[in-house]
């Protein structure tokens, strides 16, 4: 039994995503096939390690096998790393990694006493604005175009320069996204916005996720209290080349 209940929900939240029955088995990864995973685009396979343990699905039945042999003698937090994946599979492309965080209202830390309140709803013109005024991979990394929930906004004059909200995810799960306009960052304006939109998720029940790749993003994360629990990556992985080495004995 897990005895760390943030750790829990946020694999419960994963377990979830697989599609799959599956479970986080401490000490090694178990493998799934599953089609319609949530953990990775389609045809794709799909790495999450939480808490020592590792849960991989894949896109069908026949490369179940030649993972798991594969995945042999290898740590699960080290499955998420590239360099290690494209040593032991016919990895063609990779997402990732991106560090996965968590906060419970015990651990949560809000931002100074510097309150921002004002809310505008998903789509808002404002907030197509800010995500105008950034470039398209900042905007993609920031998830504020696909928020589900209001967001919290900060304002120089008239205009946004930062916003905070999050998407809707299963298991009760506030997936966090956070953009600041490119001229207005290492102001704590991200920060600000961030610690409303966290504490409006917490004070629904909801367990605040925020995944990123960036050390900015992560420091703002950390500030607030979130927890880097694990670890996510996507891999294409070239069949033909995975079917050949299922052929081989083992050595």
């Amino acid at each position: 039994m897990i005895s760390d209940p943030l750790l829990a929900r946020a694999q419960s939240l994963w377990e979830t995503l697989a599609a799959v029955p599956v479970s986080f088995t401490l000490n090694r990864p178990s493998v799934v096939a599953s089609p319609d995973s949530q953990l990775c685009p389609p045809s794709w396979v799909g790495i999450v390690a939480l808490g020592g343990s590792a849960i991989v699905t894949v896109p069908s039945e026949a490369m179940v096998e030649p993972v798991v042999r594969a995945f042999e003698r290898r740590s699960p937090d080290s499955l998420t790393d590239p360099d290690v994946l494209q040593a032991i599979l016919p990895v063609k492309e990779v997402l990732g990694p991106a560090n996965l965080g968590y906060v419970s209202p015990d651990t949560f830390r809000p931002a100074g006493s510097d309150t921002v309140t004002e809310q505008l709803a998903p789509g808002h013109p404002d907030l197509q604005a800010l995500l105008a005024s950034v470039g398209p991979e900042d905007a993609e990394e920031s998830g504020i175009g696909e928020i589900t929930a209001p967001a919290v906004v900060a304002r120089v004059g008239a205009k946004v320069v930062a916003a905070a909200g999050h998407q809707m995810w299963p298991a009760e799960t506030a997936h966090m996204c956070v953009l600041t306009d490119t001229a207005m960052r290492d102001r704590g304006l991200a920060q600000r916005v961030a610690s409303a939109a966290v504490a409006r998720a917490l004070a629904d029940g909801l367990l605040p996720q925020w995944r990123a790749r960036p050390p900015a993003s992560r420091r703002v994360a950390r500030a607030l209290g979130f927890r880097e629990l694990g670890t996510q990556l996507s891999a294409h992985l070239d069949p033909v080349q995975l079917a050949d080495a299922s052929t081989r004995p083992r050595t």
